[in-house]
């Protein structure tokens, strides 16, 4: 396996007991989703007004929340090689058996990580500092309501799923 970097990024200074919460792969909603594209397609139809549907290069995370009095403290990101990963949050508890994804219910801003093609690998990654220190606070903010929360992770410009690690370390009260 070729060498990984990764970017932590510290929000604040570590207080009280430390928390890392993994993104971890929703395979069955993601399928999900796809076979809502799929059932569109087939049928002709359009997706409904405001339908936010899952593109080719996106899959559905989730974290748990085991403690709901969670401080952000820091990002942990990783990936092998080169590319962009955008991870978008749902506001809502989102059922897709049930509802169809709006795109009122995503999260702004979004968190993005990235490396360009010609960069060495050890080359830390590169990211919008202030909207994933405010995409960190807002997931704690809902942490306080919900037990687990739902996340579009898009992988694009050569970025894949099974070469990125993504984590969050949060402090509990």
């Amino acid at each position: 396996m070729s060498s990984q970097t990764g970017t932590d990024l510290a929000a604040a200074p570590s207080h009280g007991s430390a928390m890392e919460l993994r993104f971890a792969k929703d395979t069955s909603l993601t399928e999900v989703m796809r076979l809502r594209v799929q059932s569109l397609q087939r049928s002709g139809q359009k997706r409904q007004d405001g339908e936010r549907l899952l593109l080719p290069h996106e899959a559905v995370y989730r974290l748990d929340f085991s403690n709901q009095k969670l401080t952000f403290v820091h990002w942990s990101v990783s990936l092998i090689g080169h590319g962009r990963v955008t991870i978008t949050g749902i506001s809502q508890l989102w059922t897709p058996d049930l509802t169809h994804l709006m795109t009122r219910q995503l999260l702004e801003p979004v968190g993005t990580f990235w490396r360009n093609a010609g960069d060495p690998e050890d080359t830390p990654l590169k990211c919008l500092e202030a909207d994933i220190q405010e995409f960190g606070e807002r997931i704690a903010e809902m942490a306080k309501v919900r037990k687990v929360m739902y996340f579009l992770l898009a992988f694009k410009e050569g970025a894949e799923a099974d070469k990125v690690s993504i984590s969050m370390e949060f402090n509990q009260a």
